[in-house]
């Protein structure tokens, strides 16, 4: 049997475990290559991702709402004193008839205005005239008894000088003339009476005012003294209120005064502080303060209750502040104020303090507009990054200022 070769190709193959190493050097420069490249291109990636959430975890936004806030203004502080009482008129009169007599007409009602000066009843003055005409009649004789005493000193004067009569004479005449004219004197005194008793029948208001009881009729039969009406000034009231007398030290004349009276829809009426009673009330320990009241129209009334405050203290226009916004960093007072964004330590300088209303001047250290926190917040302090509410809700529950 012959065996044949066959004739060995051009190209040689490769051995296998040559071609598998081959192989494994090119993908492993590939890799290497492409590792050195994304390592050159992402290596400073990692170190921001890892810091982005670690940021947000430290700084957090705290959103505020409209009550954590407050908008500081400037205005004036006023420091007030609560206050009572009652209205009373500063000008009142019961009219009383001079003189005795039948009433003829009376020409006011309750309530009517009047002024000072007018008619408001009248009397019968028929016995007034009679008495005016027989006080006439008396001066009449007087005078004539006075006119004959002179015509006998003249006599008298006469026979002295002649010697006719003796000097006791001439007295007696004398003393005549003295007693005549005293009676003279006299009558004329009682017909001045009489007429002004006659004008006493027409009965006249003493005051402007209004009628506040009519106490006498037509018809009626007076007495003097008797009262006729009661009129009383609205124009001017006085307010009697009573303040303890722990506080009265911090009352003066002069000092405004606020308050209000039911029925008037809120409706606030000024006065000023008038006068002080030296003595408490007995029981109340209380002293009175009459403060002054101008009421031109008219509408308060006597004996309505009203209820306000003196203003013992006022001050110029400063920013005003929340009593609960002020807080304590090492022995001063500071708040805490907003700044766009941030939360931040603000020293101020504190004067006036209302307690009832809630507020305290800021003298220094901020300005009218800034914003600060209202209440303490215990996770927000300095530094903290904070979210202001949108106008329109901020302006709808805002905390600042209230107005006095």
């Amino acid at each position: 049997m012959k065996i044949e070769s066959l004739p060995l190709s051009a190209e040689q193959p490769t051995p296998p475990r040559r071609r598998t190493k081959v192989v494994a050097l090119t993908l492993l420069a590939v890799a290497l290559a492409g590792a050195g490249g994304y390592a050159l291109t992402h290596r400073a990636a990692p170190p921001a991702q890892a810091a982005a959430p670690a940021k947000a975890a430290a700084d957090p936004v705290h959103e505020l709402s409209p009550r954590d806030i407050a908008r500081v203004e400037a205005r004036p502080l006023a420091v007030t004193l609560p206050v009572t009482g009652s209205l009373m008129p500063l000008s009142q009169a019961t009219v009383k008839s001079k003189v005795s007599g039948i009433v003829l007409s009376t020409t006011v009602q309750e309530g009517m205005d009047v002024k000072a000066g007018q008619v408001i009843a009248q009397l019968d003055p028929a016995e007034a005239r009679a008495r005016v005409a027989q006080q006439r009649a008396m001066l009449a004789d007087a005078q004539a008894r006075l006119a004959l005493a002179r015509k006998n000193l003249s006599n008298s004067a006469s026979l002295l000088k002649q010697n006719f009569i003796a000097q006791n004479a001439y007295d007696t005449s004398a003393n005549a003339v003295d007693l005549a004219q005293a009676a003279v004197d006299a009558a004329r005194a009682q017909l001045d009476l009489a007429r002004i008793a006659l004008a006493d029948t027409t009965i006249h208001a003493p005051l402007s005012g209004v009628v506040s009881k009519r106490l006498a009729q037509a018809g009626e039969k007076l007495a003097p003294d008797s009262p006729v009406f009661a009129i009383v000034d609205l124009k001017h009231l006085t307010l009697d209120a009573q303040v303890p007398a722990s506080d009265i030290p911090r009352i003066r004349v002069g000092q405004d005064v606020r308050f209000k009276v039911d029925g008037f829809d809120g409706k606030t009426f000024a006065g000023k502080v008038a006068r002080i009673n030296p003595a408490t009330e007995a029981g109340s320990r209380a002293m009175i303060v009459y403060v002054d009241v101008a009421n031109p129209d008219g509408l308060l009334r006597a004996g309505m209750f009203a209820k306000g405050t003196i203003v013992t203290e006022k001050s110029a226009a400063h920013p005003l502040l929340p009593i609960g916004a002020v807080r304590q960093d090492h022995g001063r007072d500071v708040v805490y104020r907003v700044d766009a964004g941030k939360v931040v330590v603000q020293p101020v300088k504190l004067g006036l303090r209302n307690p009832d209303e809630g507020l305290v001047e800021a003298l220094d250290g901020l300005d009218a507009g800034a914003t600060v926190l209202a209440v303490p917040l215990d996770d927000v302090k300095p530094g903290s990054r904070v979210k202001l509410p949108d106008a329109a809700t901020a302006n709808a529950g805002a905390a600042p200022a209230r107005k006095g």
